[in-house]
């Protein structure tokens, strides 16, 4: 079933009822094999922006880079919120098919299908209820796994539904531009870092580096943000008992790098170059993160040590060239030895 509504970042859209999405699903609880989850349900019938166009996604599984998508969006601050997938707390932007949407002014779809007869008897639409979707939350586990539960999302899927793309296919920035998604001064300023990377290469790494930051440093803009962890043994942790709410300042480039091993890792955790952005800015705890379903096997993995995730800091994708611009906008993960309370006004002057 192809729908293409050809929707644009910051359209308004109405998501279908349950009824009329229930139809569009084959016995799998997907379209063009694109799960449709029960967290989704409850934002049937309800008016949204479009956040960015999913034209296409990042490879979390194998790490393959950047993979194309047809058909579908992303909408504003609707997040997964795990209730059906035992309580993850990853929150990742949700995948909906134009399938599954609708411009409310019209409230008529610009549709072009490949199916000329929807056939109930088969199984595949028009049958599917809310009590089989919840059956597709989970899938049988593999002979001789170990393990509990094996949980299936959108994410576990993505390879499904999903296709190979070069990071050098021009075509999908062309698209980011025509969708909204960004805007040209972002694809210009993410060649001239392209381009500075390669003049990094010639000998004199440090100076260019220099260079680089000194720059930044004159116009306000983010450091370098390619570099190798300082420690060779054990990292440093930090108990701040952090709760939802509470303000936090993101500390320092340099400082964090004084808590990295040499796979820019703390504790197994990475700190990822699309962090390097938010250092030194301050931002709201959205909540602590304590189980996350592990993408490739579907597992529940739980987490052994701090793990936050702040308020709108997630990973923009600027610097990472095999997967630009990829627009699901993932939660980016924090340790407490990375940030700082921020004590309120009227406490300080007490």
């Amino acid at each position: 079933m192809v729908v293409n509504l050809n929707l644009k970042a910051g359209e308004k859209v109405r998501v279908k009822s349950k009824r009329e999405i229930l139809a569009t699903l084959d016995e799998q609880g997907t379209v063009d094999k694109l799960p449709f989850m029960p967290e989704m349900l409850q934002y049937c019938g309800r008016e949204f922006m479009v956040y960015k166009r999913a034209e296409k996604t990042c490879d979390t599984i194998e790490k393959t880079g950047a993979r194309r998508v047809m058909h579908a969006v992303h909408l504003e601050d609707v997040r997964c919120d795990g209730s059906a997938h035992g309580e993850c707390g990853a929150r990742c932007l949700m995948y909906w098919k134009e399938a599954w949407l609708e411009r409310p002014a019209s409230g008529i779809a610009s549709i072009t299908s490949d199916r000329t007869e929807e056939n109930p008897s088969s199984g595949s639409f028009g049958v599917f209820t809310e009590a089989q979707l919840l059956t597709t939350t989970t899938r049988p586990s593999e002979e001789g796994s170990v393990g509990g539960e094996v949980y299936r999302c959108q994410i576990t899927d993505l390879r499904s539904f999903s296709t190979p793309m070069s990071s050098w296919d021009i075509r999908q920035y062309i698209r980011d531009l025509q969708c909204g998604n960004v805007g040209l001064g972002s694809v210009l300023s993410a060649l001239i870092f392209r381009l500075y990377q390669r003049v990094m290469k010639l000998p004199g790494l440090r100076v260019w580096c220099w260079i680089y930051d000194t720059f930044q440093k004159l116009r306000g803009g983010v450091p370098f943000p390619y570099r190798t962890g300082r420690l060779g043994g054990k990292t440093p942790s930090d108990k701040l008992d952090l709760q939802p709410g509470e303000l936090v300042q993101i500390k320092s480039h340099e400082e964090i790098f004084d808590t990295l091993d040499e796979h820019n890792r703390n504790r197994g955790l990475l700190f990822d170059a699309e962090q390097v952005p938010y250092c030194g800015k301050t931002a709201k705890v959205l909540c602590r993160v304590e189980k996350i379903i592990n993408e490739r096997t579907g597992q529940m993995m739980k987490l052994p040590n701090d793990c936050l995730i702040l308020d709108g800091v997630y990973c923009r994708a600027h610097y990472s060239s095999d997967r630009l611009f990829c627009p699901r906008s993932i939660y980016s993960y924090w340790r407490e030895v990375w940030l700082k309370r921020v004590t309120p006004k009227r406490e300080a002057a007490l």
